[in-house]
């Protein structure tokens, strides 16, 4: 069992002293961080952090991996202007602080950054991505948006997860095996009511012998019996990206 003091998954990993290849900007009354292409692109991927923050290094190297494959990429700040949590907050009061930063309660941001997508930056077809809580509002927003092309879910926290499964574009869903704070028979339920209610293309994969924050947590030099798993987990999001963007 999972200490019940620490109800989300979250040591900081491999925190990466990685400084970003992109821009802070405000998109009115969001801060957020942008990494555009060289090459002029009408494809947008929408990048929802993880308790951590917009500000994460780890989440901003991940975006600008997104640039480097062709998309303009935004992390926006999805707790607008509140703090985000930091490892040495007391996990104790971990459910009152996530209380007012609800994972389906972002549709007026995602609004805003879609409208500056399109009219600033010219992106036609728009997906998004999104960590641990910010994995539980992509799954959120692909039941609900209809002007996102597709998700990609990394390890979503399912206890976060709205209780229906009928999803409106197709999604991927990333979990890892000995993810002590996403039980893998949650996952197998996720999987039964995605099979029963979800007409749209959809796929969960569980990645053997990985823990909660493997794609973005935790970095391939530091970890190299996970190399494997890490790289693969990335190339999955970027190929199935490609697939409907």
């Amino acid at each position: 069992m999972a200490n019940e003091l620490r109800p989300c998954p979250c040591d900081i990993g491999d925190r990466s002293d990685y400084g970003g290849r992109g821009q802070e900007v405000q998109v009115e009354h969001i801060k957020a961080y942008i990494c555009k292409p060289p090459a002029s692109t009408d494809k947008a991927v929408i990048v929802i952090h993880d308790i951590f923050g917009w500000q994460l290094p780890n989440t901003r190297y991940i975006t600008d991996m997104l640039t480097t494959n062709g998309y303009i990429a935004i992390c926006p700040d999805f707790f607008v202007g509140q703090e985000a949590w930091k490892p040495s907050n007391d996990w104790a009061t971990f459910d009152d602080w996530l209380k007012t930063r609800n994972a389906s309660k972002i549709d007026k941001e995602v609004d805003v950054i879609l409208k500056y997508l399109s009219e600033q930056c010219g992106a036609k077809k728009i997906g998004v991505i999104g960590f641990c809580w910010g994995g539980a509002a992509v799954h959120h927003l692909m039941l609900k948006n209809p002007h996102l092309k597709t998700g990609v879910s990394l390890y979503g926290v399912i206890r976060f997860f709205e209780d229906r499964s009928s999803l409106l574009h197709p999604t991927f869903f990333i979990f890892a095996e000995k993810d002590e704070y996403i039980p893998m028979e949650q996952v197998k339920q996720l999987e039964q009511k995605l099979k029963q209610n979800c007409k749209v293309h959809y796929e969960v994969k569980i990645y053997p012998g990985q823990t909660h924050g493997f794609v973005h947590r935790k970095r391939e030099d530091i970890n190299p019996q996970d190399k494997l798993y890490i790289e693969e987990g990335r190339k999955d999001m970027i190929n199935w990206l490609n697939k409907y963007l």
